[in-house]
């Protein structure tokens, strides 16, 4: 019986694990555009600036972060001589490498850390004002939305190297590695108005 148990939980956790990784392969690289292309719209103060709360945030400098002695101590336990350059680090700290060993989008710089399109997916067909006019066209044409539920999970999980399990404390008491709605509290922004 407890066997049994075991085995369910073990393809539960392996079953999950490939949904996160499914989302991930959706993502088309040669669609990305990169935070030049979304700055152009979103800049403006009375329209929610949402670049300028980007670039202000860990997410714009998550390939920075790899440079640090910190950064640097992790990668070494892990067999990686240098953090900036390794595919496994990059994967989630620059939008360029697609969520993926290797670099995906030379249209994106991977200096560029995590940019808008790592939670909101390939702005290509839905970056055009006619289209980011309507939530749900903008959507069908692939947009991510809402980006906490869909893409926070794809780098803030139990893979990552720095997990721990018991690092925060839900609102209603939860032990958890990732609390995707104090995370979402320092990173959002306001939605854009036309």
């Amino acid at each position: 019986m407890r066997s049994s148990r075991v085995s369910c939980l073990a393809l539960l956790v392996a079953l999950a694990i490939a949904a996160g990784t499914a989302s991930a392969q959706d993502r088309d690289a040669s669609l990305y555009t990169g935070v030049k292309a979304c700055k152009m719209c979103h800049k403006k103060a009375e329209k929610g600036d949402q670049f300028q709360k980007w670039t202000d945030s860990p997410h714009a400098k998550a390939y920075e972060k790899l440079g640090t002695p910190e950064a640097k101590a992790v990668a070494a336990k892990l067999g990686i001589d240098d953090p900036q350059k390794s595919g496994k680090c990059l994967k989630c700290h620059s939008t360029a490498y697609n969520l993926t060993e290797e670099i995906k989008s030379t249209d994106i710089p991977v200096e560029e850390g995590v940019s808008c399109e790592a939670c909101h997916g390939p702005g290509k067909n839905y970056k055009v004002m006619s289209v980011m006019k309507d939530r749900t066209q903008a959507i069908a044409n692939g947009m991510v939305y809402p980006a906490k539920e869909k893409s926070c999970t794809l780098c803030h999980n139990e893979q990552n190297p720095t997990w721990n399990p018991e690092r925060y404390t839900t609102k209603d008491g939860k032990k958890t590695g990732f609390d995707a709605d104090a995370a979402y509290e320092k990173i959002k922004h306001d939605r854009p108005t036309p």
